[in-house]
């Protein structure tokens, strides 16, 4: 299985910290942010990992040079980002024809990722994308989502005042290749997955809950809030 991990944001939320480094290596408790993301996911059967870099490019160069998965990477430049579903198809070659991991590397999380896998492939027929999502305790900054009974995504309530619930979604998705015409249909470079494509695939989207760990560490105090969280996982 492949994973595409989203690398290459410039962590403007986050500064200071990511005036010196890529949001994407920041440390929690002494190790890359990364690590944990290559760690979790070969522990469930990921084998090759496709990292797009753009903003302090040089420093995930070096970092890739010395991690021990070194050749299950492959990096891929952007000077100007794409966005998720423009990164995604100008990569389509990098992908089988199977079920896909797209994640947005500025998370820390931990889960059964395997039992994720597991859901996607028992998922509803219909359902092309399962979505893991996750208890916030700030749900007017999340993407709520509102599911029906067989834990299918019906609506979509991004970043509201008074969302009606705290369900967000995780940003860490597993795909089929089915996305790829679509991307193309869209006819433009750069793709906002969140505006652009879930909402196509509305009725589509199945869901499994993190019930373990997952936190946006994007801002100064979500990265304070994982360092302490961390010892409790």
């Amino acid at each position: 299985m492949k994973a595409l991990l989203l690398a290459g944001g410039l962590g403007t939320r986050l500064r200071p910290v990511t005036d010196f480094i890529p949001k994407c290596l920041v440390p929690v408790h002494g190790k890359p942010l990364l690590d944990y993301w290559l760690e979790n996911l070969s522990a469930a059967g990921v084998d090759e990992f496709l990292i797009n870099t753009s903003y302090l490019a040089e420093q995930v160069l070096a970092w890739k040079e010395k991690s021990s998965f070194c050749e299950q990477i492959t990096l891929v430049h952007e000077e100007q980002l794409l966005n998720t579903g423009g990164t995604l198809l100008q990569n389509q070659n990098f992908f089988d024809e199977e079920a896909f991991f797209l994640i947005h590397a500025d998370n820390l999380s931990f889960c059964d990722f395997q039992a994720f896998v597991n859901a996607h492939k028992t998922r509803p027929k219909i359902c092309e994308i399962t979505m893991m999502t996750f208890k916030t305790d700030t749900p007017s900054s999340c993407g709520i989502v509102e599911l029906d009974e067989k834990e299918i995504v019906q609506h979509f309530f991004e970043k509201v005042e008074n969302p009606p619930s705290n369900l967000a979604n995780g940003a860490v998705y597993i795909c089929e290749p089915t996305l790829f015409p679509f991307l193309k249909s869209l006819h433009k470079k750069n793709i906002d997955f969140s505006l652009d494509v879930l909402p196509h695939f509305m009725g589509k989207i199945y869901t499994y809950e993190n019930r373990v760990y997952h936190r946006d560490i994007g801002t100064v105090k979500s990265y304070a809030l994982a360092q302490i969280e961390y010892l409790y996982v």
